[in-house]
């Protein structure tokens, strides 16, 4: 498996243990979504609105929403794309209620990821942030690597690929329980990895507090 691959799969299954952790009430796993995702919210909203006092408070609303549905999101689509739409609709939403014109009506759904992945977004994260991010990543890569390559493949199939469970196991030649304890190990060495990382940040945020 290349580099581009390994950190694509990182990237997704970060987002995915974090949504799993979240969706479970803790919410150290959120805030770290809302670190990882706040700055490229805010782009897709100044495509949409150009005061920055706005943009924050549509940012704070895209996120009380994403908390609110959390619970039915199903990973269907990747998280991010999933917040983007959120974004946007709640952009378009925010001028309507104020009765003023979308101006912008070029922006689609597929241009998701493109919002916020150049040299710029990164500079305007905090070092916190940043820090977090980093911790995160490595350590999930590292977890990953060191997974058999059972529990490897078919967390890939699910967190990268997007395929269901009944595609995984005729991709992998196996029952669907089969498929089912693969995943389930696979999330729960992660999870074991990251446990830490969270516990930590929870405790760093209520010091702050």
């Amino acid at each position: 498996m290349n580099s581009n691959n390994q950190d694509k799969m990182s990237e997704k299954t970060l987002d995915a243990e974090l949504v799993e952790q979240a969706k479970q009430g803790k919410m150290a796993a959120f805030e770290l979504l809302v670190n990882r995702y706040q700055q490229k919210v805010a782009n897709v909203i100044a495509k949409f609105i150009k005061d920055r006092h706005e943009i924050q408070d549509v940012a704070q609303e895209v996120f009380i929403k994403v908390f609110r549905a959390l619970p039915n999101f199903r990973g269907d689509s990747s998280f991010y794309t999933w917040i983007y739409r959120i974004a946007v609709n709640t952009s378009k939403n925010h001028l309507v209620a104020r009765s003023r014109r979308i101006q912008n009506t070029q922006v689609e759904f597929e241009e998701a990821e493109s919002f916020g992945s150049n040299e710029d977004q990164r500079s305007l994260d905090t070092p916190d942030a940043v820090y977090s991010r980093g911790e995160l990543e490595h350590t999930m890569a590292k977890a990953i690597a060191q997974l058999p390559e059972d529990l490897k493949t078919a967390i890939v199939l699910r967190e990268v690929d997007g395929l269901s469970y009944e595609e995984i196991a005729a991709e992998m030649d196996c029952p669907i329980g089969t498929v089912r304890s693969r995943i389930f190990r696979a999330r729960d060495a992660i999870d074991m990895a990251l446990r830490p990382l969270l516990e930590e940040e929870s405790v760093r945020k209520q010091n702050v507090r």
